[in-house]
C-alpha cells in the first residue's frame, strides 16, 4: 500500500513539473513555426551575467501558469542577447560580427537583433505579432502575476 501511495505521489510531481517547462525554441525556429501556423512570438532576451535573468528563469518561466499559458498561446523564444545565433527576421539578416568566444560567460558585444528590436536592458520581453512586426518590450525583472497581465494582453 505505501508503495502504491509513493508511486502516485511521484507520477503527481513528474506531471506537475513537467508542466511547468517552457517548451523554448531558436527564433529562426520560432518564424518556420509561425509561417506554418501563426501564432504570437514571446521573446526572452537575456545574457548569461545577468543576475535578474536567472531569477525570471527560477521564478517566472518555472511558474505553471506562467509556463502553461506561454505554451498555450506562444512560440517562445529564449534568445542571448549577446550570443553569437544568426537570425533572419523580416527579410534581414543579423548576426553578432564582434561577439568573442573567450567571453561567453560574461559581458560580450551587443546581438543586432537585439539592438534592432530596441532591447537595451536586461532582462526584457519581446513581443511579436503573428505579422512578425514587434508588439512591445517590456524590460525588467518581473514576477509570475506581473508578467501575466502582459501575456494576457495580446
Amino acid at each position: 500500500m505505501l508503495q502504491r501511495i509513493v508511486l502516485i505521489a511521484l507520477v503527481l510531481v513528474t506531471g506537475v513539473t513537467s508542466a511547468q517547462k517552457i517548451n523554448w525554441m531558436s527564433m529562426n525556429d520560432a518564424l518556420a513555426a509561425q509561417e506554418k501556423e501563426p501564432r504570437l512570438i514571446f521573446v526572452d532576451m537575456y545574457t548569461k551575467w545577468c543576475g535578474p535573468c536567472k531569477m525570471m528563469d527560477r521564478d517566472t518561466f518555472s511558474n505553471a501558469d506562467v509556463a502553461d499559458y506561454i505554451n498555450e498561446n506562444y512560440y517562445a523564444v529564449k534568445f542571448n542577447a549577446e550570443g553569437d545565433e544568426q537570425v533572419r527576421f523580416n527579410d534581414k539578416d543579423f548576426s553578432n560580427p564582434n561577439y568573442d568566444p573567450a567571453k561567453a560567460t560574461r559581458r560580450n558585444s551587443v546581438h543586432q537583433f537585439t539592438r534592432h528590436v530596441g532591447v537595451r536592458a536586461y532582462p526584457t520581453v519581446v513581443f511579436i505579432s503573428k505579422e512578425s512586426e514587434v508588439l512591445t518590450t517590456v524590460k525588467s525583472y518581473r514576477k509570475p502575476q506581473q508578467l501575466e497581465l502582459y501575456l494576457k494582453l495580446f
